[in-house]
């Protein structure tokens, strides 16, 4: 699999941040990974998932040939089989009764072909994104505002402001290097506030000087009250309102009746909270709004966008170091997707599918028989047609839409029902590959070589350090054999990505001359030595400039007709009754991403969260009978899941969060967005993935169980379970609503133990528990710990004795008592996954004296690579100052000190 020994410039595969990888392939063949201490996203940083990168690279559950109907087959006839298919579609029932669902896991070259394929040859716009999930409403507010899909600012302008607020946005778990770089800003100048907008006390929180804990939705009202605020304290530039900016008396005059008083109301927020952070906001000129998906997964989601970017506007704050909104994208290529004109209802180079000018420029440049003259249909719409029978033949791409979409389950029926499905992915299995008709296999991260966007309009490099397994083929090439086939042969002729790119640049250039945002026609005749070698540069660069870095709207000049800017008059939606269900939220974790075919491969990325959760306030969890670590079922009208409680103060009362990563490859009923209705904001077509409503009821299983086990578990009917993987095998958390008449044999069966293996049990029928440890030669191969209470044992010392050597017969009955060997003490559960540090070593680091984050990482090296567990490490620290405090006032009130 080794391509080549030198280490190798490459950028993260994971979140919008973009940051520049050096991977080096040791001696051994595995895969040292560092950060690019040169690119500019980043500088060196990482986060716990890019340190990981190096984990996941194995082939174990890898598609490595073409199948049909499940059987293997050449491409030849796997790509044959997909032009006939698509071809014979459109020539029953038209271009729009095929459709492509493709991915911001892909590199702008594949999407580039994606999108030249379908809209110009095909002749339809029946392709969407999962982008679409995450940055649709991000893209609509910007057009309306700017008059083009423009971040006008760079993340250097994070640490240059003197007021950063974050909305919707969980940057420590999710942007883990935007957080590293703005905490480093706050700690040069303890003078920079940050205010947090959110539902929930995440681990953000933990940098916050002010939480603004707001109802679900609330963010609209929250900055009409702003800009009502904004203009009468006399906030308002208006120098630059009369020069750039149009429609703001409209915006003011429906913002009017939004004083502090109505905004709590629509908020719950508190009223003095709220004056604080107009107080802040008004009197601050360095202020950067960054948002993200708390803004953008919303049926309000483009008026909340504009609600934002209205304030920027009224202030002048924007386009001017230290100032402006800044969206921040959740996927690593959703920007360049959106740049080739990834989304139904755009074109290529950010131009209009609508506008017959930019149709004209792009039909003549492809040299294409038709372009589409109105937007295709967007992904809940997309999955909607092939339910219903009007998409007759669709092609996935890089994405898993029957655990990701909203209304997951009747997705999955639809791809199901559908006459003709082609998959190209990286994995075997999955949950929407495993209803493909034709499967491609892809190359993964390391296999290929491309490009890819980051948040701020920086382009850089993913490349190639190990040789593509098997047969797997690039996205670009699969696309590209299949247009050949369909019979447009010249226009998908390329040889390579670079060749691909260069198009794409010169694309970007016609006619442009400034009228457009985008333009890279800088590298319209890159060679591919020159694409090789190609640096990290950010967008606009025209033909004949050199790489700058550029900010938008300091001084005007939109890209609407006029050049000015646009605020928006907004309707704030009124607070919505739940009818006594709980809001549900959906999210990610710290450690995960997406649907995990990537992550789940990690152990030590697999530690931090385990198993798939919910996430509940006290007094919730109490009022419903809802233990800790107990099992909860969340449904409504769509269905149910079984999900492992976790009960907390930082969760708002009314909501649960549930994280989307867990599907059916690793959990029993954890895919959390089938309880989402397919409700999406009027404008952007982006679904509101964060305010589902779902009832909540305890589950009382006869018997809980967690087993570690050197083979992969087999998984049964189960109520609940739940799989990942562990340094020396796996970790397993099930339950079981009737015992089995052979527990022995049942257990035996799912961890693949044969009859030869040594047992050791015990059984306590008085608190009901029972222990069951198998041992072949001096090796445990699975070791099963079943309680009526939810299972206490230690994981991470249950998952090391899988690596133990158990010659000394005696110590085989420590596993049964979960007792660490003396050489490895229990490290409690994972707090940092960069170096493995666990709760208690962070609990014996604080007892010992260290009473600082900066202090434990000393000791320990906990938080000090990405730093995303600092907020935990930090509330480890509180939490145990407050239990010594306790202890000591119980001392002294008892000697009647006090």
């Amino acid at each position: 699999m080794i391509l080549q020994s030198e280490p190798t410039k490459t950028t993260c595969p994971y979140c919008g941040v973009g940051c520049g990888v050096i991977a080096e392939v040791e001696a051994n063949g595995e895969v040292s990974i560092k950060g690019d201490p040169g690119h500019p996203a980043n500088f060196g940083r990482l986060c716990s998932k890019g340190s990981a990168l190096g984990d996941t690279l194995d082939l174990n559950g890898r598609l490595l040939h073409p199948e049909i109907n499940n059987q293997r087959a050449s491409w030849d006839e796997a790509l044959d089989l997909v032009a006939l298919k698509f071809s014979d579609a459109i020539r029953d029932h038209g271009p729009d009764s095929v459709a492509f669902y493709v991915s911001g896991q892909m590199l702008t070259e594949d999407y580039y072909v994606a999108n030249k394929l379908m809209k110009g040859f095909i002749g339809s716009a029946n392709i969407d994104t999962n982008s679409r999930l995450c940055m649709a409403s991000s893209v609509a507010g910007h057009k309306r505002a700017f008059g083009a899909d423009t971040v006008p600012g760079t993340y250097e302008d994070l640490e240059m402001a003197d007021l950063v607020v974050l909305v919707g946005s969980n940057l420590a778990w999710c942007h883990p290097v935007l957080y590293q770089r703005l905490m480093a800003a706050k700690e040069q100048r303890p003078e920079m506030r940050v205010v947090l907008i959110d539902p929930r006390r995440t681990m953000t929180a933990d940098l916050a000087d002010l939480h603004l804990a707001i109802e679900n939705d609330g963010d609209v009202a929250l900055f009409m009250g702003l800009l009502t605020h904004l203009k009468q304290s006399g906030s308002f530039d208006q120098a630059y309102i009369d020069a750039h900016v149009n429609g703001m008396d409209d915006a003011l005059n429906a913002s009017f009746w939004f004083d502090v008083a109505e905004v709590a109301r629509r908020t719950g927020v508190a009223r003095n909270d709220i004056e604080t952070f107009y107080s802040w906001f008004a009197t601050t000129e360095k202020t950067v709004t960054v948002y993200s998906q708390g803004v953008n997964q919303s049926q309000s989601s483009t008026d909340k966008v504009n609600a934002i970017i209205n304030c920027h506007l009224a202030t002048g704050r924007i386009g001017k170091p230290g100032m402006g909104p800044f969206s921040v994208t959740g996927q690593p290529n959703a920007m360049g997707g959106r740049e080739v004109g990834g989304l139904a209802n755009m074109l290529a180079a950010h131009m209009e599918i609508e506008n017959a000018a930019h149709r004209n420029i792009v039909q003549d440049f492809w040299q294409s028989p038709a372009l589409p003259q109105k937007p295709g249909l967007k992904a809940v719409d997309l999955f909607q047609a092939v339910g219903d029978g009007r998409i007759k033949a669709l092609w996935i791409m890089s994405t898993n839409p029957v655990v990701s979409m909203p209304d997951a389950g009747a997705v999955e029926d639809a791809i199901k029902a559908c006459p003709f499905v082609v998959v190209s992915d990286v994995m075997a299995e999955t949950d929407t590959i495993r209803h493909a008709h034709v499967k491609l296999p892809a190359t993964a991260w390391g296999e290929k070589n491309g490009t890819v966007t980051n948040s701020e309009r920086r382009i850089s490099c993913q490349r190639a350090f190990m040789q593509a397994p098997g047969e797997a083929k690039p996205d670009w090439w699969q696309m590209a054999e299949v247009g050949k086939r369909m019979g447009f042969g010249q226009a998908f002729d390329w040889a390579s990505p670079a060749q691909i790119f260069a198009e794409h640049a010169a694309l970007s250039g016609v006619e442009n001359n400034g009228s457009r945002d985008f333009d890279i026609s800088a590298y319209a005749g890159i060679s591919d030595a020159e694409y090789e070698n190609l640096q990290p540069f950010q967008w606009p660069q025209s033909y004949g400039e050199k790489p700058k870095e550029t900010r938008f709207f300091g001084n005007g000049d939109f890209f609407t007709p006029d050049k000015r800017g646009r605020a928006i008059a907004i309707n704030a939606p009124e607070p919505k009754s739940n009818h006594g269900l709980f809001t549900l939220n959906t999210g990610r974790v710290r450690d995960h991403w997406h649907t995990m075919t990537r992550t789940g491969k990690s152990a030590r990325l697999s530690a931090h969260m385990a198993e798939p959760y919910c996430e509940l306030h006290p007094d919730d969890a109490a009022a419903f009978g809802v233990i800790d670590a107990g099992l909860v079922i969340l449904s409504n009208e769509l269905g149910n899941v079984v999900l492992r409680a976790l009960i907390s103060p930082r969760q708002r009362k009314g909501a649960v969060f549930a994280p989307m990563h867990w599907s059916d490859q690793n959990a029993a009923n954890a895919r959390i967005d089938r309880l989402v209705g397919p409700v999406v904001d009027p404008i952007s077509g982006q679904p509101a993935l964060k305010a589902g409503l779902v009832s909540v009821e305890p589950y009382q299983p006869q018997s809980y169980g967690f087993a570690v086990s050197a083979k992969e578990p087999i998984v049964g009917t189960f109520p609940y379970f739940s799989k990942a993987i562990a340094s020396d095998g796996w970790r397993s958390e099930f339950a079981f609503a009737t015992m089995p008449d052979d527990l022995e044999t049942s257990l035996r069966k799912m961890f693949g133990v044969g009859t030869h293996a040594e047992l050791i049990a015990y059984h306590d029928n008085a608190l009901a528990q029972q222990r069951f440890a198998f041992f072949e030669g001096e090796k445990l191969i699975a070791a099963a710990f079943l309680s009526r209470d939810p299972v206490t044992v230690s994981r991470s010392v249950a998952a090391a004795d899988l690596a133990r050597d158990f010659t000394n017969r005696q110590s085989r009955f420590g596993v049964i008592a979960t007792r660490p060997s003396f050489d490895q003490p229990d490290p409690g559960a994972q707090i940092c996954a960069c170096f493995g540090v666990g709760a208690n070593q962070i609990t014996a680091a604080v007892k010992s004296g260290c009473l600082s984050v900066e202090a434990v990482g000393k000791a320990t090296s906990a938080g000090t690579n990405c730093g995303s567990c600092k907020g935990e490490i930090r509330s480890l620290i509180a939490g145990l100052y407050e239990s010594e405090i306790q202890n000591v006032q119980g001392i002294l009130e008892q000697q009647d000190i006090i």
